[in-house]
């Protein structure tokens, strides 16, 4: 077994493929399944499945691919430890992002000032749902990631203070109230996000005794905003997910407070701070700093 052999394993689980990982390693595809094939016949197990559109993660390799990361993390962060002696000059750095409100608002100012300070970190960002990045941090596929805040099971910094709005037609009678209840929007067909807050806004209804007509789901925050302005429903969403220049493309949805105001946090999280990459100290103490420019 070697770390060569290990990085691989977790990059072919982690892009789905054999050509993707080999382009990324900068080697052949032949030289992947080689050492694929060599570590699985060490440890004598059946670590992917190769089909023929696409490789998937046996059980075993799932289970196993955790303690990989782990290692490859301590190796990261080793290699890291002898960089930082002399500057930090060189490192990677994995971050989980989730929508509009992090990807949007937040990561590229936290990622401008980072890769101004230091040049060297090769930064990888993926974007999944609130609890897909959750996930990737249990399963140490990121070393960071944007979460909602509180949660017990990382290791956070706030960032931001967030609440929940309602997207209207103008048109609609509501689009007239300053404010509107979760029972003004309950009668109405309802347009639920798929981009992260679903399961809060549902817990949000179920705490009120109510429950929202659902008729469409989407993924992407413009569809909604574009939905709800033509007339197919209204929505719930984080304010922050639906910033001005957002909806400015659709002069044709008003934006309303939650009343009573529901309000979230929006922060950075990591497995275990004390175990961190010297990458990821470095990115934690940018974003304290840049945090506090945020609105």
């Amino acid at each position: 077994m070697t770390f060569t052999q290990l990085e691989i394993f977790a990059l072919v689980a982690e892009l789905g493929s054999f050509t993707a990982a080999a382009q990324r390693l900068k080697i052949t595809q032949s030289a992947v399944s080689h050492a694929l094939k060599q570590l699985e016949t060490e440890w004598g197990v059946t670590l992917l499945l190769r089909g023929s559109a696409c490789i998937e993660v046996t059980e075993t390799g799932k289970s196993l691919l955790v303690r990989v990361r782990e290692l490859l993390g301590i190796s990261e962060a080793i290699r890291q430890e002898v960089s930082a002696v002399r500057g930090l000059s060189r490192g990677v750095l994995r971050i989980g992002s989730f929508g509009t409100t992090s990807s949007l608002q937040l990561l590229p100012r936290l990622l401008e000032q980072f890769k101004r300070s230091y040049p060297g970190i090769d930064v990888f960002v993926d974007e999944g749902e609130d609890d897909e990045v959750s996930q990737w941090l249990i399963e140490r596929r990121v070393d960071i990631g944007f979460v909602v805040l509180p949660d017990e099971r990382f290791d956070t910094l706030p960032l931001v203070e967030d609440q929940f709005v309602a997207l209207i037609p103008a048109a609609h009678p509501l689009a007239a109230k300053k404010a509107v209840s979760l029972a003004d929007l309950s009668p109405n067909p309802f347009i639920m996000t798929l981009a992260g807050s679903a399961t809060a806004i549902q817990r949000l209804f179920e705490e009120a005794h109510l429950s929202p007509s659902v008729k469409q789901r989407y993924a992407q925050i413009i569809t909604i905003i574009k939905m709800v302005e033509s007339g197919s429903g209204v929505s719930i969403v984080a304010d922050l997910a639906a910033p001005n220049q957002v909806m400015a493309l659709c002069p044709g949805v008003t934006k309303r407070p939650l009343i009573p105001v529901v309000k979230r946090s929006v922060g950075l999280a990591t497995l275990k701070q004390k175990h961190a990459s010297p990458s990821v100290e470095a990115f934690l103490k940018m974003a304290k700093k840049v945090a506090a420019s945020f609105p």
